[in-house]
């Protein structure tokens, strides 16, 4: 059975399981600087979506001052192409229907077809962070 949990950086044990995950696809996949994994993580609202009580994914939106900023979407690599991206995405998107405002991401090259496909439109041109190309993408709310 699925579930996503939405909880706040305190939830140690939560939290812990959602670094497991980012560290597995971001440090060790992806060969991201570690440091930068763990920036804004008291000020951001996370999730974590497991199933049969097993984490598999995770992500993250916190309050910037252009809008809400969505974040750090892992899905374990043994567990992709399942959906569970989408079931995530739109965990946070729920929690965030009653925001008027901008809702934005900086996604990775590659899965920007994915978040076309939800809604997201790019915005500008690439740019490198992490050591991986991105686009800004807005929410299209229309």
């Amino acid at each position: 059975m699925i579930k996503i949990k939405k909880f706040l950086f305190p939830e140690t044990e939560l939290m812990e399981k959602a670094h497991k995950i980012r560290y597995e696809v971001f440090v060790l996949g992806q060969n991201c600087p570690e440091e930068l994994e763990w920036e804004f993580e008291e000020e951001s609202t996370h999730f974590l979506l497991t199933i049969d009580k097993i984490p598999k994914a995770t992500a993250r939106h916190r309050k910037t001052e252009k809008g809400y900023k969505l974040e750090r979407f892992a899905v374990l690599e043994s567990e992709r192409g399942k959906g569970l991206g989408r079931k995530i995405l739109e965990s946070i998107l729920n929690d965030l229907s009653d925001y008027r405002g901008l809702i934005y991401m900086h996604a990775q090259v590659e899965v920007i077809p994915f978040y076309e496909k939800l809604g997201f439109i790019k915005e500008g041109v690439q740019f490198e962070e992490a050591g991986i190309q991105h686009y800004k993408m807005n929410l299209n709310k229309n």
